[in-house]
């Protein structure tokens, strides 16, 4: 049987989908029973009987954090996808993210241990890989620079892929890939939905950076072909393109049928604009919206290599444009 953590989350449902849609003997956790609807959302997108296929899924109410209920999800388990996660960007969630994203991932792995899973596949994130010189393309070598000013979000994914790599080196034989931004259908209030909801609305500025961007189907695709593979202890950047946030922001504009983006959003404004978000945060106690990070992130030129997954797997993504134009019609519907 096949164990799923972060079922409720885009990846993880998009996950759960393809698997009982194959057929796959599946055990997923979730926190809450409204969390559950995220997974309904998500398969509601892709089949009229979502119902009976959500119903294959055997559910256990339980937390990473929670050892003792984690424990009895494990029996029976040999293979495992964790996708759970916690992403903030805010530096008061540090310590939550620490818990959710290490200690959290640690438990899964010392779990995969004690349990003799076959194998993990671990989703982490492209914020864990090092910078460039010279504009080089970023690849699964390009190292990790604690001296970097980087994100409480990054720190902690790398801490949980120091966890994954813990566990390898006690006998534990997993998968690591590392994703861009992750595009698909079906969860709309939060993450990369929620952006197509966004440009509905109307969006004025872009920045000058560049993102990476990927499918969620590629990435799904991708995790189980490594899981049935015999490719072990490795690290996969899943970037299909490299795109500006203008071309990005203007593809979302016209996938939901409205206008455009047309002003540029200079790096002194987005400065200006974190500190002002900071500033009002302090004050209401309101969510942050934009960190120093993040507009760092909006403003920096970056480009990432997908060259080794596409060798080991011959694997060819999707066309980002097809990829927004199609979750932009679900989005309509």
């Amino acid at each position: 049987m096949i164990l799923v953590t972060g079922g409720t989350g885009l990846v993880g449902a998009h996950l759960l989908y393809r698997l009982v849609s194959e057929n796959k003997k599946v055990r997923a956790i979730y926190r809450t029973e409204r969390k559950l609807e995220n997974t309904k959302s998500v398969f509601s997108s892709y089949s009229n009987d979502y119902n009976t296929l959500f119903n294959t899924i055997e559910w256990v109410k339980s937390d990473i954090l929670d050892i003792p209920s984690l424990s009895d999800a494990f029996i029976g388990i040999t293979k495992v996808y964790h996708c759970a996660a916690f992403v903030s960007f805010e530096p008061d969630k540090y310590q939550l993210l620490r818990k959710t994203n290490i200690e959290g991932t640690a438990n899964i792995v010392n779990l995969s241990i004690s349990n003799s899973i076959k194998k993990l596949c671990y989703v982490s994130s492209i914020a864990t890989l090092g910078k460039t010189l010279n504009n080089e393309s970023i690849t699964e070598d390009t190292n990790w620079n604690p001296e970097e000013d980087n994100s409480v979000y990054a720190i902690t994914k790398y801490g949980a892929e120091i966890e994954v790599w813990r566990g390898t080196q006690e006998g534990l034989d997993a998968v690591v890939v590392n994703p861009g931004v992750i595009l698909g259908a079906g969860i709309w209030h939060y993450g990369t939905g929620s952006l197509f909801k966004k440009a509905k609305n109307g969006l004025k500025y872009y920045t000058s950076g560049t993102v990476g961007l990927v499918s969620v189907d590629d990435v799904v695709t991708i995790m189980m072909q490594l899981m049935d593979s015999n490719i072990i202890n490795q690290r996969f950047i899943l970037v299909a393109e490299n795109w500006t946030y203008k071309d990005f922001l203007q593809a979302l504009a016209k996938a939901v049928k409205t206008n455009p983006p047309n002003k540029l959003a200079s790096s002194k404004l987005l400065n200006i604009g974190w500190k002002l978000d900071w500033l009002k945060h302090k004050l209401t106690g309101k969510r942050r919206q934009l960190t120093k990070h993040i507009a760092k992130s909006l403003a920096t030129k970056t480009h990432y290599s997908s060259d080794k997954i596409k060798t080991a797997l011959n694997y060819k993504f999707k066309a980002v444009d097809d990829t927004i134009s199609s979750i932009g019609k679900h989005y309509q519907k």
